[in-house]
């Protein structure tokens, strides 16, 4: 641009920055909040809304970080609760994003402090929807970063794999680890569940980072028919 004189150029506001651009954190660019409607949260099997939209399943441990996670990734603060007390809610809640899929957020496990009752009630309530649901089209499956695969987690996984369910391990809380404690740990973990090391998303709900990644394998997820398995495994 020209400082005055004759032939200046006309020193015209710039035009508003994207709202993707205003989302940086670790230089990654993150998308604008998602268009997101609650609705329904089940307590009982009885209650799981009847298929349509392709739908994207998170499961994980009670204090694994889920609800943060789905905050962030969406964009939108204080969607989907962050409980004081890990395992509290023992519901599974269904989102419509973009009017494109449902985001169904499945309730924690493993958590010592729930009720025996509401702990053998999580069973047959994720069973349900897991076992036969052909409208889902990948399970995102949340481990811990600083943590080795719990006997629940290594349980779950075992009935994911026996029915075929697509799934993929993120590992939250990656900013808790250096660099090199992450290639170490991820060397642990991808051992303990028998896959690779490209087989784990690393994530962060505080500084987003591995989230525009995540979202790039469920729009691929998205744009697959749906798993032929789930339309005969059994319960």
């Amino acid at each position: 641009m020209h400082d005055g004189g004759v032939g200046a150029v006309a020193n015209h506001p710039e035009p508003p920055v994207p709202s993707c651009e205003l989302n940086r954190s670790c230089g990654i660019v993150m998308p604008p909040p998602h268009q997101v409607r609650f609705l329904r949260g089940c307590a009982l099997p009885e209650q799981i809304p009847a298929e349509g939209l392709a739908e994207i399943a998170f499961v994980g441990r009670s204090n694994v970080g889920k609800s943060s996670l789905i905050n962030a990734l969406l964009g939108i603060k204080g969607l989907a609760r962050v409980s004081r007390t890990p395992g509290k809610t023992q519901q599974i809640n269904f989102f419509e994003v973009d009017r494109r899929f449902l985001l169904v957020d499945l309730p924690g496990y493993g958590f010592a402090q729930v009720p025996e009752a509401v702990r053998r009630g999580w069973g047959p309530l994720v069973e349900a929807y897991l076992g036969s649901r052909r409208s889902l089209r990948l399970v995102v499956f949340l481990l811990d970063f600083r943590r080795m695969p719990s006997p629940e987690d290594l349980q779950l996984q075992a009935w994911l794999s026996e029915r075929r369910v697509p799934v993929r391990f993120v590992l939250t809380k990656a900013d808790k680890l250096s660099r090199n404690q992450r290639k170490i740990q991820a060397r642990k973990i991808s051992e303990a569940l028998n896959v690779g090391v490209e087989d784990l998303t690393h994530c962060s709900a505080v500084t987003k980072e591995g989230t525009r990644g995540l979202w790039a394998i469920l729009r691929n997820a998205l744009d697959k028919p749906p798993p032929s398995c789930l339309n005969t495994a059994s319960r």
